[in-house]
C-alpha cells in the first residue's frame, strides 16, 4: 500500500493527494502562515487568563472527560497541578473499559484530590450500538475519518453528557484530552454557542436514537440547557497547545500509580473495545481509524515514522476480538 513518504496516510484515506515526491497535501500544507509554536504559546497564555477570570471559588473550574487512558489522566494532572485549577473528571463507564483503567482512575483522581463522577451506560445500550456500527455505518462519512463509529458513538455520548454536567453545574470549562494529532489548534480553545452545539448534537443524536430510542436522551441536552445561553462552557483541549512528549506524559502519570493495561491494544489505554472497533472500521472503510492521528503526531515530531506505521499495523488479538463478538450478540433470554 501507498503512502505518505512524511507521514503515514495511506492511498486509501479519502481525498488524499500526492505530489511527485509521494508526500500528501496536509504535510505539503503543515506549518504555513504564522508559526504553530507562537500559535500554541499564544492559545496556552490565553486559556491562563480565561482559566484565572473565570475561576470558582467555591465551585469546579473545570469537567474532564475522563476516559483513565494515558492522555486524560495527564490532562487532569496538567490542570490541577500546573495550572492550579480544581477539575471535575466525569467517566463514561461503557461497560467495556480495561479492569486497570478502573484501578487507574482511581488511583490518579486519589492522588490529585480530584473529585469523580462515573455514569455507567446499561449495558444493552451500548451493545445494540456497537452491534448496528458493526453492520453499518452510524455517522456521516467525514465524522468516520478520524475514528470509528464505535469510538464515536462513546466519544458523542460522553461530549454531550459532559456539556449537561457543566451547564447545569455552571462549570465554565470542558477539557477534553485531545493529542496534538487529533484536533487543529483552532479548535482547541472555542467558547461554546447554543446554535452550535445543537447542530453538532443533532448529528450524533440522530443516528443513535435511531438505535436506541428515548433510552439515549439522558446523555443529551434538551431544551432547557440549550435556554440558558451563559451557562454554556469553553471547550478546551489543553493537551494540543502544551509540550506534547510521551515519555514526560508516563513518567507523570506512573508517579500517581497509572499502569499500562495488557488487554488493550496499541492504540488504547483503556478501552477493551478499541480492537473490534479497529478491524470493523478498515473492514468497512479500508483505512484504519487511528490514521489521521497518527499521521498528525509523526508529522509534529512526537512519533517517528516507523513508531506510527508499528501502531497502525499491529495486529488485533484474535482471542480477544472472540470474546467482545460474544458479548456483542443479542441475548438468547
Amino acid at each position: 500500500m501507498k503512502r505518505c513518504r512524511q507521514c503515514t496516510l495511506p492511498e486509501t484515506y479519502p481525498g488524499i493527494t500526492f505530489d511527485t515526491q509521494g508526500v500528501c497535501q496536509f504535510c505539503r500544507t503543515y506549518g504555513e502562515g504564522e508559526s504553530i509554536r507562537q500559535r500554541r504559546a499564544t492559545l496556552r497564555e490565553r486559556f491562563a487568563q480565561l482559566l484565572a477570570t473565570e475561576r470558582r471559588p467555591n465551585g469546579y473550574d473545570c469537567l474532564v472527560a475522563y476516559s483513565g487512558g494515558k492522555d486524560s489522566s495527564y490532562l487532569l494532572a496538567l490542570l490541577a497541578r500546573e495550572y492550579g485549577a480544581r477539575p471535575l473528571a466525569l467517566t463514561l463507564d461503557n461497560g467495556f473499559l480495561s479492569p486497570q483503567a478502573l484501578v487507574n482512575m482511581d488511583r490518579v483522581t486519589q492522588s490529585l484530590g480530584v473529585d469523580h463522577l462515573i455514569i455507567k451506560v446499561p449495558v444493552e445500550i451500548m451493545r445494540q450500538i456497537y452491534a448496528r456500527s458493526q453492520r453499518q455505518p452510524l455517522f456521516a462519512a467525514k465524522t468516520l475519518q478520524r475514528g470509528s463509529a464505535i469510538c464515536m458513538a462513546c466519544i458523542g455520548l460522553v461530549k454531550f453528557l459532559a456539556l449537561r454536567c457543566a451547564i447545569e453545574r455552571q462549570i465554565p470549562f470542558v477539557a477534553f484530552g485531545w493529542s496534538p494529532g487529533q484536533v487543529p489548534l483552532s479548535g482547541t480553545l472555542i467558547k461554546s454557542q447554543p446554535a452550535m452545539i445543537r447542530a453538532m448534537q443533532r448529528a450524533t443524536f440522530e443516528p443513535l436514537y435511531a438505535v436506541v430510542g428515548e433510552a439515549v436522551r439522558p446523555y443529551f441536552l434538551e431544551e432547557r440547557h440549550f435556554r440558558a445561553a451563559d451557562r454554556f462552557p469553553y471547550l478546551v483541549g489543553p493537551l494540543a497547545f502544551s509540550p506534547y512528549r510521551e515519555d514526560r506524559i508516563m513518567a507523570s502519570i506512573e508517579s500517581l500509580g497509572w499502569k499500562r493495561p495488557t488487554d488493550t491494544d496499541a492504540n488504547s489505554s483503556n478501552c477493551l473495545l478499541n480492537s473490534l472497533a479497529n478491524r470493523v472500521h478498515k473492514r468497512q472503510f479500508h483505512f484504519h481509524p487511528y490514521e489521521f492521528e497518527i499521521a498528525g503526531l509523526v508529522r509534529e515530531g512526537i512519533l517517528s515514522r516507523e513508531e506510527g506505521l508499528a501502531r497502525l499495523t499491529a495486529g488485533e488479538d484474535a482471542q480477544l476480538i472472540h470474546r467482545l463478538e460474544e458479548r456483542l450478540r443479542p441475548s438468547t433470554d
